[in-house]
C-alpha cells in the first residue's frame, strides 16, 4: 500500500482524531494562564451591624416565608453578588457600629479566595458589636473611607446600612457635611422596610432579650421637629432612605436600596467604578472543548450504525 493510501485509510477511519486529541487534552492540563487586560473591582464591603440591623423585615432569599433580619438579607444579597465578580476583582469585608468601622478581612482575590470570603462573611454579626450607639454618616461612613485610602489599591466602599442612627441626627445637624467629597467613590446601600418596626434588644453575647422601648432611648426633641409637633419614635426603625442619599449626595457616592440580590450586583459591578487590570486568565477550556469536539466526531458515526442494527 502506497503512503497516500495509507494516509486516505486513516483519514477515511478517522482515527487521526483520537492522536489529535491527545496533545489538546495534554495541553490543557499544562497550559499556563494567560495576561489580559480586562475590567475588575476592589471594595471595601462594610455591614452595619447595629440592633436596628436585626428587624426582621426583609424577605428571604432562600424562599422561606419568614422575613428575616437585615443585616442577613444583606450578607445572602451580598453572596450572591460575590459569584458575578470577574476573577481578578478584589473584595475586603469590615463591620460598622458606635463611630468606627473595623476592617475584618483586606481586598483579596475573589476566585482564588472565594470560599476564604463566604466562610467569612457567614461569620458576621451583631455578636461583633462593641457598642449599641451609632453614627452612620459622621462617624462610619467617614472611618470607611479612612479604611479604603489606608489600603490603596483604588479600592471603593459599599456600605450596606439601614441609616438608623441611636442617638438621632438633629435635622439641622451640619456635622455630616465634614467628610470629604470625592476622596474615595463608594456606594451607600439601603437595607430595610418602609413601616417603622420594634427594634430588638440584644445582650452582650447576641441573645435576643426583648425590644427597646420609647423610654430606653435618646427621642429627637419635639420642637426639633419639622413643624414641631411630630413626636419621635426612636424605637421604631424603618429604611431612611432619603437621609441615606442625602448623605450620598455630599460626599460624592451614590445611593442604591436593595431589594434584590440585583441590585447589589448592579452596584457592585458599576462601569464606572471599574478599573483596568491584567488578569492572568484560564484558557484550558479552549482546547479541551476542540479535543471533545474531535472525539465526538470520530466516534458518532459507530454509535449511529450500532443504534441502527439493534
Amino acid at each position: 500500500m502506497s503512503a497516500a493510501s495509507a494516509v486516505l485509510a486513516l483519514l477515511r477511519r478517522r482515527n487521526w482524531a483520537i492522536v489529535a486529541a491527545v496533545p489538546l487534552l495534554a495541553a490543557a492540563v499544562w497550559m499556563p494562564d494567560v495576561m489580559f487586560q480586562r475590567d475588575v473591582f476592589r471594595t471595601i464591603v462594610t455591614f452595619d451591624i447595629t440592633q436596628s440591623m436585626d428587624v426582621e423585615d426583609a424577605a428571604d432569599i432562600d424562599g422561606g416565608a419568614a422575613p428575616v433580619s437585615r443585616l442577613d438579607f444583606a450578607r445572602a444579597a451580598m453572596r450572591e453578588a460575590l459569584g458575578r465578580l470577574p476573577c481578578g476583582s478584589k473584595i475586603g469585608w469590615s463591620i460598622f457600629t458606635g463611630q468606627n468601622t473595623l476592617l475584618l478581612v483586606p481586598p483579596i482575590e475573589v476566585c482564588a479566595n472565594f470560599d476564604a470570603l463566604l466562610a467569612s462573611l457567614d461569620g458576621i454579626d451583631g455578636s461583633m458589636r462593641w457598642t449599641n450607639w451609632s453614627r452612620v454618616a459622621e462617624g462610619g461612613v467617614f472611618a470607611a473611607v479612612r479604611t479604603a485610602t489606608s489600603v490603596g489599591q483604588g479600592a471603593s466602599v459599599l456600605f450596606l446600612t439601614d441609616g438608623q442612627e441611636a442617638p438621632p441626627v438633629l435635622p439641622d445637624d451640619r456635622r455630616v457635611r465634614d467628610i470629604p467629597r470625592g476622596e474615595v467613590k463608594g456606594w451607600l446601600i439601603g437595607v430595610g422596610g418602609d413601616q417603622p418596626a420594634p427594634i430588638p434588644k440584644t445582650d452582650r453575647n447576641g441573645r435576643r432579650i426583648g425590644y427597646w422601648r420609647a423610654d430606653e432611648v435618646i427621642q429627637v426633641p419635639a420642637q426639633s421637629r419639622a413643624g414641631g409637633a411630630i413626636e419621635s419614635h426612636e424605637e421604631l426603625s424603618e429604611l431612611r432612605g432619603q437621609y441615606l442619599s442625602s448623605v450620598a449626595g455630599q460626599i460624592g457616592f451614590a445611593y442604591r436600596r436593595l431589594r434584590t440580590p440585583r441590585d447589589l450586583i448592579a452596584a457592585m459591578t458599576d462601569e464606572r467604578y471599574a478599573l483596568r487590570d491584567r488578569v492572568p486568565t484560564r484558557l484550558n477550556w479552549m482546547p479541551v472543548a476542540l479535543a471533545f469536539v474531535l472525539l465526538v466526531w470520530r466516534f458518532m458515526p459507530s454509535v449511529l450504525r450500532s443504534k441502527a442494527s439493534a
